[in-house]
Order: C-alpha cells, then sequence, then structure tokens
C-alpha cells in the first residue's frame, strides 16, 4: 500500500476518526490541538513534526515511525510506546502527561523529558544514555535493568532508582535526589 504524502501543513482542531492517518507520512507538519485517541496508527511516519495540546490518550500507537519530533503540552496517559519503529528515530516531550506510559525495552538515548509528570511509566529495559529528566515528577516510574549512564536527574523528583539494578554510572542527582537511590536500604535521612 502506497504512503499518502502530506507536508508543510498546519493540521488544527481536527478530532481524527480511526482510519484517518493510517498508512501516512507527515514532514514538517504542526498539530494543534487535535484529538488522536481512537487512530489506529498502522504505518504512519511523522519526520520534523510539532504536536501542540493534542490528545494520544490510551492510543495504539503500533508502528509508527518518528524522526525529530516534538510533543509540547499532550496527553499520552496509558499509551505503549514499545511498537515505535527505532530506526532512525527520536522525539521529545516538554509539559506533557505520560503518566502509565510504557517505554519497555526502547532505545531512547538522549531522549528529553521537561516538566513532565511521569507518575508509573514503565522504563524497564530501556537504554536512556544521556536522558534529560528536566523537573520531572517520576513517583513509581519502574527502572529495572535500565541503562540510565549520564542521564540527568537533577531537578526531577518522586522517584526510586536502585543503583543494584540499573546502570547508573556518571548520572546526574541532586542531593535531594539520593534519597531516591537508597530507599531499598529503609534509611531515616535528615
Amino acid at each position: 500500500m502506497a504512503l499518502d504524502y502530506i507536508i508543510n501543513e498546519e493540521i488544527t482542531d481536527r478530532i481524527f476518526d480511526k482510519p484517518a492517518i493510517r498508512y501516512k507520512e507527515f514532514e514538517a507538519c504542526i498539530f494543534k490541538n487535535c484529538d488522536f485517541t481512537v487512530c489506529d496508527f498502522t504505518g504512519v511516519v511523522f519526520v520534523e513534526c510539532t504536536f501542540y495540546e493534542c490528545n494520544f490518550k490510551e492510543t495504539k500507537i503500533n508502528f509508527v515511525s518518528l524522526r525529530d519530533v516534538e510533543f509540547v503540552g499532550c496527553n499520552f496517559t496509558a499509551v505503549n510506546f514499545a511498537m515505535t519503529d527505532q530506526v532512525i528515530y527520536n522525539f521529545n516531550f516538554t509539559d506533557c502527561l505520560l503518566d502509565y506510559t510504557q517505554f519497555y525495552a526502547l532505545k531512547l538515548k538522549k531522549m528529553q523529558f521537561i516538566n513532565c509528570s511521569m507518575v508509573a511509566v514503565d522504563f524497564m529495559g530501556s537504554d536512556l544514555t544521556e536522558a534529560l529528566f528536566d523537573n520531572c515528577n517520576l513517583r513509581r516510574a519502574v527502572f529495572i535493568d535500565t541503562n540510565l549512564q549520564k542521564a540527568d536527574f537533577y531537578t526531577s523528583y518522586d522517584f526510586i532508582i536502585d543503583p543494584d539494578k540499573n546502570k547508573v554510572k556518571k548520572a546526574i542527582f541532586s542531593t535531594e535526589g539520593l534519597r531516591g537511590l537508597v530507599a531499598k536500604y529503609d534509611l531515616v535521612i535528615k
């Protein structure tokens, strides 16, 4: 099946139905206040696109390619990114709601999460080398067998990361964040 190719479009206030974006490629497009919650993301490619205030809550995003994509103020509650195309991809989040999202076993090197709510996010088995977590709430986020080398958690909070179950060499933490690294020892830190 041939892809529909859409370039340099601004799409605003659109509610997409289930087949609306299937087998389409979007390049240099801007999406504002769009709703993708019922979409079928089969064979979709986004290249150099930006999404502002879009709703992806509980969306099934299987077989999506995200290349140089920015998400700003979007809702990704309970979305599973595990089936995204991992060939030449890069995407970042600013001011997004990512609670209960799954990034299981993905290569997310240098990924940026800025001012995001990330309650109970699953990063099990992921590679987050040099990732930036800037002012993110990571309460109950799962980090097991995760590569966090050189990741920056300096301004993020409410996380628990077991250094024995993750690679944390040269990761950056604030003094306040150290509590999340020693939580398993049930220490009283004053």
